[in-house]
């Protein structure tokens, strides 16, 4: 079989992840954020004393769900050599 100078082979590499490991991906994200903002709460409770880290504490454990479902939420990209993209179209010479 006579392949085309101009037909793209799939590469393996360029192969986006399974949506079972990117979701899984995106959990673990998810899960760590979290961790960090309950160690942000309970740092804020036992730096009371401390205005201005609790204050930072504070803010860091109200701003942090926000940012892990914007992380979890995100897919995982596609390479920008990936065939998925659609037909490559090549320019007038």
């Amino acid at each position: 079989m006579v392949r085309s100078r101009h037909e793209q082979v799939v590469r393996i590499t360029s192969a986006a992840e399974s949506p079972g490991v990117d979701i899984a991906h995106r959990q673990r994200r998810y899960l760590i954020s979290m961790a960090v903002r309950t160690l942000c709460f309970i740092g804020a409770v036992l730096a009371r004393h401390i205005p201005w880290l609790c204050g930072i504490l504070i803010v860091g454990a109200f701003l942090l769900p926000y940012v892990a479902v914007v992380m979890a939420n995100r897919a995982s990209p596609r390479l920008p050599d990936s065939p998925v993209e659609g037909p490559q179209h090549r320019e007038l010479e």
